[in-house]
């Protein structure tokens, strides 16, 4: 039906169409009560909604365009079955199939194309957050005792949050053209909104090369330098870097999409993170959008990541990201030598 509009196009309104159903299924395993964590690695956990909402992603996003390279963040699980129906989206936004395709991503093929594919961006603040929309302090309290992701020191601030850090979480869906990230997507499944007097929750923001962002209005960057990082996997090389940035205002935030979010709607100028701690489906998607809007995303040497097939998954040499040129380069200068050595010989 969609055959005249440009495979990139209509790959990125799929993707915005599935991305909601994925969000509406985190909402859903949160309000069952029953995550059903595991522990993949050493403070690497992954909940019933991690596996059902890349479940119903892979599966959308393969069965309209079978030739796809699809990888996500939740491998092995192909062999679960099949995927219930009601997961399979058919719709594509309608808007997103108007816009424009610029003419250099205009001939790409399926086979050109590599899609990341991270379900639940934010574990730890998903989690957190299910502990806090338990109402009876006593079941509260339990989940806490079990719980992998929360200090005595998080559960106090924690109690003072009325839904932890639940606008942390994101889908996200990063689409990569012969390696290089050109569209993507960043679902919060929830962020709250009044949209014409009612109220909403749910936000989608996408971006494309050449041709813009959007889902939310972008906001110029404050006026003195506010870098954001993360809030639970510091170290002293993570927080050297963050001292030589002469900060107004350091914001620790779940997540590598809601990091990119708080480029784009001008809380934050820099984004650093000076782990390897990253994978490749953390940063396809908020690299492609945050390069639509006209920002940069890298690794502390400044050089780009590749998203083709056969990369490496790991950002081994961190990230570095601004929302223009200007400050990436800013960002960049101040980085130490020695620290980017540290990262690189890791």
């Amino acid at each position: 039906m969609y055959g005249s509009v440009p495979l990139i196009v209509r790959l990125l309104a799929s993707s915005v169409s599935v991305a909601n159903r994925a969000g509406k299924i985190v909402r859903d395993v949160m309000s069952k009560g029953e995550l059903g964590i595991v522990e993949k690695g050493k403070d690497d956990y992954q909940t019933e909604a991690d596996r059902s909402a890349q479940r119903c992603i892979v599966a959308s996003l393969a069965a309209q365009y079978p030739n796809l390279k699809i990888i996500g963040e939740e491998d092995s699980l192909e062999d679960e079955g099949e995927v219930v129906s009601d997961w399979l989206v058919n719709e594509i936004d309608k808007e997103i199939l108007k816009l424009q395709c610029p003419p250099n991503l205009q001939e790409v093929k399926e086979e050109d194309i590599v899609v990341w594919v991270d379900p639940l961006d934010g574990t730890s603040e998903y989690t957190q957050g299910a502990l806090m929309l338990k109402r009876d302090p006593w079941e509260r309290w339990k989940m806490y005792l079990t719980h992998p992701f929360i200090s005595m020191k998080w559960y106090l601030s924690l109690l003072q949050n009325n839904y932890g850090f639940l606008e942390h979480v994101t889908v996200l869906i990063g689409i990569a053209v012969n390696e290089t990230p050109v569209a993507g997507v960043i679902h919060q499944p929830y962020y709250k909104n009044i949209v014409e007097g009612d109220k909403k929750i749910g936000r989608t923001i996408w971006g494309l090369h050449g041709v813009g962002v959007g889902g939310f209005t972008p906001a110029p960057p404050p006026e003195s330098i506010v870098i954001t990082t993360t809030r639970s996997h510091s170290n002293p090389v993570v927080e050297e870097a963050l001292k030589v940035m002469n900060a107004s205002k350091v914001l620790r935030v779940g997540g590598a999409g809601y990091k990119v979010l708080q480029l784009l709607e001008g809380n934050a100028s820099i984004y650093v993170f000076a782990s390897p701690g990253c994978k490749k489906w953390d940063t396809c998607a908020p690299e492609a959008i945050l390069s639509a809007a006209g920002g940069k995303l890298t690794d502390i040497l400044g050089n780009f990541y590749k998203y083709g097939a056969n990369v490496t998954k790991p950002n081994k040499t961190g990230v570095l990201a601004a929302v223009n040129n200007e400050l990436h380069s800013y960002a960049l200068e101040r980085i130490p030598e020695k620290l980017q050595e540290t990262l690189a010989n890791k």
